[in-house]
């Protein structure tokens, strides 16, 4: 069959059609992502293999405990507590065997200090003996380093004065008048009665003459 060349490109262009349906139809269905999912892994607390577990005894009149920074309740402060039942990886005991580190997330170090006595051994394990961390330092240290120029720079500095000095006033002088003295200027009392009777009977004249 003689084809044309216009014949040709329909001919291919069919069969390309075809090739392509049949592919649509055998490829799997494929669904559209709406949301991209959270990737990552949520992280549980859970001890090794070989690790040794503890867990608190159940008690009704002790639900919680302390637990502490460090082996001891007054050296080192407290830092949160474990419930009664609650499990927890356990990584050794202190030099006394009193306290025992347990997994405690949250904390520096994620370490916390339990005492012995108050919890189980669920799961065995090895439990080395552990060094003590450091104390926090005492407040009275703290207080003793402080640098006493900054001290003083806060105090108001007071400037030595003298005292006032006593001054001794000057001597009174009390004029004393002699008898000689006195009698020379006082006034006679007989001479001002008879002068204010003078003056009393030369005015009741004077009136009598005005009268007439």
């Amino acid at each position: 069959m003689n084809l044309s060349p216009r014949g040709i490109k329909i001919f291919f262009a069919c069969i390309l059609a075809v090739g392509g349906i049949l592919l649509g139809m055998l490829s799997p269905l494929k669904t559209g992502v709406y949301a991209q999912q959270p990737t990552g892994s949520i992280p549980t607390v859970t001890g090794t293999p070989e690790g040794a577990i503890v867990a608190l005894y159940l008690d009704e009149t002790h639900p919680q405990e302390d637990v502490y920074s460090g082996p001891s309740t007054y050296e080192y402060p407290k830092i949160g507590i474990l419930l009664a039942g609650q499990e927890v990886p356990a990584y050794g005991y202190s030099r006394d065997r009193q306290w025992i580190q347990i997994y405690y997330p949250g904390v520096p170090g994620s370490v916390a200090w339990v005492y012995a006595p108050y919890v189980k051994i669920v799961r065995i394990g090895p439990m080395p003996l552990l060094d003590s961390p450091f104390t926090p330092t005492a407040m009275a240290t703290e207080i003793s380093n402080i640098d006493p120029t900054l001290v003083a720079a806060f105090n108001t500095p007071v400037a030595a004065t003298r005292l006032p000095t006593f001054t001794a006033p000057a001597p009174l002088v009390i004029q004393l008048f002699t008898q000689n003295q006195a009698s020379e200027n006082k006034v006679p009392m007989g001479l001002l009665i008879l002068g204010l009777g003078f003056v009393g009977a030369l005015g009741a004249f004077i009136s009598f003459l005005r009268g007439r």
